[in-house]
């Protein structure tokens, strides 16, 4: 069983910045991907960044250059950090944590999101 719990989300101007966290427990597999999706009203929840144990990241087209994701396996933590910088308007979407995985079989775990809103 994994849980997911993030923190860091908020009110931001355009151009800001936000850093979201995210603190996974539980058994992750070194298989794996650790990332962030997010689900603006109206829309589909879309990918916005991906970690794999590997270090290679993945990104959606919208936000290369400006998010940037990271993972941290210290002091018996795993924490996955999401920094977002040159925050548009429509940035704006509950982010919520994720981990997928692939072995045994294919599954996804969630966070319960937090609200990043970018407005002036």
């Amino acid at each position: 069983q994994v849980q997911l719990v993030e923190s860091g989300g908020g009110l931001v101007q355009p151009g800001g910045s936000l850093r979201l966290s995210c603190e996974v427990s539980g058994s992750v597999f070194a298989t794996d991907a650790v990332g962030w999706y997010r689900q603006a009203p109206g829309k589909q929840r879309e990918l916005v960044a991906r970690i794999f144990n590997s270090r290679r990241e993945n990104y959606a087209d919208s936000v290369k250059g400006r998010f940037t994701i990271s993972r941290d396996n210290g002091n018996g933590k795993n924490t996955v950090t999401l920094r977002m910088n040159s925050l548009k308007p429509e940035d704006t979407a509950v982010y919520y944590c994720n981990v997928h995985r692939i072995l045994p079989s294919t599954y996804d775990y969630w966070g319960q999101g937090t609200q990043v809103t970018v407005s002036s």
